[in-house]
């Protein structure tokens, strides 16, 4: 049996709260890094790296930050994708005003002002919730694109109103700009992304993780309990953005290459709204599964025809594409709220019980 759990003895509650209550769970986990930081490399393809492996990663980035203030705290967004902008800007500026500073450093710094925005476009969640704090942070899309557009300033009064990345070393290494290795723009992204990840699973399994779960279950219950609503969502906000911000930072530098406003427009914050919602609300492991479907899907779409020799057209492959996350979400929604993180762990203890059927 692959998740055998005869003999393991939890003696103390330290043991019985562990991260892997389950031995086979790390297990499972130290496989997967060992593909993500030794296999992959070595083995995967520069149309891999750029179609596949850097924008799964960033986009579980981008909505894991969606999911601390969603999935956790119950605060619905749909600005993220202006949040991203600002990680993306104010990573551009930093690296222009100060050359000499370190490309991870000044993509971590770019968080701060993401989490600064987002703390000040999520006041208004203290007077209202549900669908008028959705259009509220709408508004915020809207209002930072424009701004992304008209403010000259921020891109460097370019005449093409774009960014471009300029190539930037660490160590002697070139790790962004035009002539960067696919693979040192990997670990790059995979070592942020980890950080990240951590730094969530520790953030929503302890105080703040549960003061957030308690906002989001019943908010008047949890202020007559103690809890200081204020505190609790405008943390979420400042977090959630500060996470989407460094995410965005990553996908401009390590992928994109150079950006226009129009590419944090609301089609991107639907789109992470959409790995949220498949992959899972309230789960880390749920970003993950839902990048993976949704930037998959559309490689697996223009590849399959090739294969069966089908003649099908790139935009009828578009159409198609659409249709089926359309209709992916409308069936999770329906059938399985909690996403593929929660078919993962219906598999998972059939798995720890099996042969027996319950």
């Amino acid at each position: 049996m692959l998740y055998r759990t005869s003999g393991q003895f939890k003696t103390s509650y330290v043991a019985d709260m562990a991260l892997f209550p389950v031995r086979q769970d790390a297990v499972l986990l130290a496989i997967i890094l060992a593909f993500a930081w030794v296999i992959l490399p070595l083995t995967a393809s520069e149309f891999a790296f750029q179609t596949l492996l850097i924008p799964i990663l960033i986009y579980s980035l981008a909505a894991m930050g969606l999911n601390i203030l969603t999935g956790y705290a119950g605060q619905l967004s749909l600005g993220t994708a202006a949040f991203m902008g600002v990680g993306a800007y104010a990573c551009y500026k930093l690296v222009t005003i100060m050359p000499w500073m370190n490309p991870v450093v000044a993509i971590l710094l770019s968080g701060v002002f993401s989490a600064g925005v987002g703390v000040m476009f999520g006041i208004p969640s203290l007077r209202i919730k549900g669908f008028y704090l959705a259009i509220a942070t709408l508004a915020a899309q809207f209002f930072l694109v424009w701004l992304f557009e008209k403010w000259g300033w921020l891109y460097n009064y370019n005449a093409s109103g774009a960014i471009q990345v300029p190539n930037l070393e660490m160590f002697g290494v070139t790790v962004a700009g035009p002539t960067a290795s696919s693979h040192v723009q990997y670990y790059v992204v995979l070592a942020i992304v980890s950080l990240m990840t951590m730094l969530c699973i520790n953030l929503t399994r302890g105080t703040l993780g549960r003061t957030w779960k308690a906002t989001r279950d019943m908010d008047i219950a949890a202020e007559l309990i103690g809890i200081n609503l204020m505190k609790s969502k405008l943390t979420a906000f400042a977090i959630s953005s500060y996470i989407v911000g460094v995410a965005g930072a990553l996908f401009v530098f390590m992928w994109r290459g150079a950006a226009e406003p129009n590419l944090f427009d609301i089609p991107l914050s639907f789109r992470i709204l959409f790995i949220a919602i498949i992959g899972g609300l309230g789960s880390v492991l749920g970003n993950y599964l839902g990048a993976i479907l949704i930037v998959g899907l559309p490689v697996i779409l223009n590849t399959l025809p090739e294969t069966f020799g089908l003649p099908i057209s790139s935009a009828t492959v578009e159409h198609l594409n659409v249709m089926i996350v359309g209709a992916l979400i409308v069936f999770f929604l329906i059938i399985e709220p909690h996403g593929l993180a929660r078919l993962w762990a219906l598999i998972r203890e059939k798995l720890v019980i099996w042969p027996f059927p319950h």
